[in-house]
């Protein structure tokens, strides 16, 4: 691989400083040619994008391509791309790590075409890159080649294809996304369809299913991402999975059941949310508050007015806001 690059015709190289830099490109110094770059791309202006693209294609140094990756970030349009999913196969890692993080920060629908043509790479690397970078593109083209990614052999391959299905809300996707919530061996993996659940509407059998389920497995960041969907749901069905969850082993999925109740607001969980109002943990006492002032059931006004004496501030003023909630629907 040569290190020169050719600057190319179209480049208005008879500015003092612009020609300085591009003839640097040339230089033997690596550290030089990477400097260079930075510097052309200071000067913000699309007649750079091609000698960048240029380095990240052909450049000797692993630290100049991967200079290049970083700096292409800036520019979305075809060619630079391309550039960056072709980088997603360079020999360094490292600068397959610089051009995954700009793939991921593309922010136009009609880069997609780009990336689902590169989809069709076999290295788990690029299809996990390219699916993480069309995730908040939202392209529905994405869909097909997303819910077979479902089934990849490879762990960042499918958790990519989860946030992608996430983002594009096809009600298509449910039934698989709920399967891998159910069955993937991988627990990053099944939170992670819990939580792309979150799209689901209220009655949905298999998203129902598969998120009661999970407030009952082995792992405990499953039981709490459920907790965290069927609040954003507000399941009324889920109350009485999620009073029983206020007593699992950990706080966070304790803290996260409050959170579910309090957007559900059925009164009918007030007194067991208030048991919660002398937890040991200020963070679990604070959310019960805060849920005690979104169901707002008078009935438990005297748990919250002996809570006011709360060591933790932070306690103190969620007991107030959920004091002035209540006092204002009874107005």
């Amino acid at each position: 691989m040569s290190h020169s690059i050719d600057p190319g015709a179209s480049l208005d190289s008879s500015a003092g400083e612009t020609a300085a830099l591009l003839s640097r490109l040339a230089d033997e110094d690596a550290v030089v040619r990477r400097i260079a770059l930075i510097d052309l791309a200071d000067l913000e202006d699309t007649y750079v994008i091609e000698p960048i693209v240029a380095a990240l294609r052909r450049d000797a140094s692993p630290d100049v391509r991967g200079e290049a990756a970083r700096l292409l970030a800036s520019w979305e349009r075809g060619d630079v791309v391309d550039a960056l999913c072709n980088a997603l196969l360079d020999d360094d890692a490292a600068v397959r790590a610089s051009a995954a993080q700009s793939l991921s920060e593309l922010k136009q629908a009609s880069s997609g075409a780009i990336l689902l043509d590169w989809l069709k790479q076999p290295d788990p690397f690029v299809r996990s890159a390219l699916l993480r970078a069309l995730r908040e593109l939202r392209v529905a083209d994405a869909l097909t080649p997303a819910l077979q990614a479902l089934a990849d052999a490879d762990a960042n391959v499918r958790v990519e294809a989860v946030g992608v299905l996430g983002w594009l809300k096809d009600p298509v996707a449910l039934g698989p996304l709920a399967s891998v919530a159910t069955s993937d061996p991988d627990t990053s993996i099944r939170r992670a369809a819990i939580a792309a659940l979150g799209f689901a509407p209220p009655g949905h059998p298999e998203a129902a299913a598969a998120l009661f389920g999970a407030l009952h497995v082995d792992a405990w960041q499953v039981r709490e991402e459920a907790a965290t969907t069927l609040g954003k749901l507000r399941v009324a069905k889920s109350r009485d999975a999620l009073i029983e969850a206020l007593g699992d082993a950990y706080w966070q999925v304790r803290l996260r059941a409050l959170r579910a109740l309090g957007q559900i607001g059925d009164a009918a969980s007030a007194t067991h949310v208030a048991a919660l109002l002398s937890h040991p943990i200020s963070n679990v006492r604070k959310e019960a508050a805060l849920a005690l002032g979104e169901i707002g059931d008078a009935e438990i006004l005297s748990a919250l007015e002996a809570a006011q004496a709360d060591a933790d501030p932070d306690v103190r003023k969620a007991v107030r806001i959920a004091l002035s909630q209540i006092a204002g629907r009874q107005r």
